[in-house]
């Protein structure tokens, strides 16, 4: 093979941020002292208030994962009837809409941030329509002044999927701010995480307390339940591991941002190759580092880049393929039909994600984006 010599060791798209190990072991001595292992423990409960400080939002409830924050969201407002969301997100998205009975309706994205499309909402609100669940895909937040109008106009909510936007801020205003409810996912892949993990972040007292019910059972007192709920609480051992990374997320935010602004730098001039650049007036917080690829001008596929890169030992993904609407159980809806989402179904086919996480190193990217260069010009295999 010529050109660069392929990684000695595998380079994956994400690598999990952790604390120092002996600062974990001594908080999980803590939780050996107390026998307090979840039920809303001290942990957890430290963890929610300090939460809603660094994200700057009213109230917030803490979950064992986003899914079940995101199905426990759509409860909270008791929705009925259809939900206009994005098919360019994760399956979780989705599937928390058809697991409350709700269906979902297909709205395009735009071209640059690949976010919820404004000008596309409207014609698919129906007297059926309860809500609007848009995604911040990869952090861009989505145009929140303009769905909130749209909203307003038609008596709708607003359930924002906040999964990749942790600690965004928009005009100096956080992210979780907007709509009725935001979930952010705490999984191990994002930025910041309790190992696995979520979180609901509400305006309203009563919404909080009530999802505080809602992951647990529906228990309110100890022999009283008003409504089903569920079991979505956040352990101990995973609300040790968000406390103790509360203290590492801006370092990890920066170094990212270096590692980006590094990416953009180097593909730059490489044809066929976009990189997407910060919005003015946001404050990102740099979860992924995605480019897309234009086959005519690359010369090759980005299904064919991805299938180099691994030659060379580097992992990326295709984030999001398929779109949601393409998955056997939706894919029969008339918002998924051929044509109604062309800007989402092209990026689909565009998209790649290059690794990215704080202990990258800067000879480790230059030799990524040299590799991609080098394959574009048939050096690959």
């Amino acid at each position: 093979m010529n050109g660069p010599e392929p990684f000695p060791h595998p380079i994956y798209v994400t690598q999990p941020l952790l604390p120092d190990l002996q600062d974990y072991c001594d908080m999980l001595r803590q939780v050996w002292e107390s026998r307090l292992l979840t039920n809303n423990g001290p942990m957890a409960k430290r963890l929610e208030s300090e939460l809603a400080k660094y994200l700057c939002v009213p109230h917030l409830s803490l979950f064992s994962n986003g899914t079940i924050a995101l199905q426990i969201a759509c409860r909270l407002l008791r929705l009925k009837g259809e939900v206009i969301t994005t098919p360019f997100t994760f399956a979780a998205t989705t599937h928390a809409l058809y697991l409350n009975d709700l269906k979902p309706v297909f709205c395009d994205v735009e071209e640059e941030t690949l976010t919820m499309d404004p000008d596309r909402v409207e014609e698919l609100i129906t007297p059926d329509t309860c809500a609007i669940l848009p995604v911040h895909v990869y952090g861009n937040p989505c145009k929140v002044e303009r769905l909130q109008k749209i909203a307003d106009k038609h008596g709708l909510k607003i359930i924002y999927d906040a999964a990749h936007a942790f600690g965004v801020e928009i005009d100096g205003i956080p992210v979780g701010s907007y709509g009725d409810i935001s979930m952010f996912s705490l999984h191990a892949t994002k930025i910041y995480h309790t190992i696995e993990g979520g979180a609901l972040a509400f305006k309203s007292p009563g919404l909080k307390e009530r999802s505080d019910q809602l992951r647990n059972f529906g228990i309110v007192k100890e022999d009283h339940i008003n409504e089903p709920g569920t079991n979505g609480k956040l352990n101990e051992i995973q609300a040790a591991m968000g406390l103790l990374l509360l203290d590492k997320v801006d370092e990890e935010i920066i170094r990212r941002k270096e590692i980006t602004y590094l990416y953009r730098d180097l593909l730059r001039n490489v044809p066929g190759i976009r990189t997407g650049e910060d919005q003015d007036g946001v404050k990102h917080n740099y979860p992924y580092f995605v480019i897309r690829v234009d086959h005519k001008e690359y010369g090759l596929s980005r299904d064919e880049l991805q299938k180099g890169l691994r030659e060379y030992n580097v992992f990326s993904r295709r984030y999001f393929y398929p779109l949601c609407s393409h998955f056997r159980c939706y894919r029969d809806l008339y918002s998924a039909r051929a044509g109604n989402l062309p800007v989402a179904e092209r990026s689909a086919e565009e998209v790649l994600v290059l690794p990215l996480y704080g202990g990258l190193k800067n000879e480790d990217v230059e030799k990524i984006c040299s590799v991609i260069g080098h394959i574009r010009s048939g050096g690959n295999g």
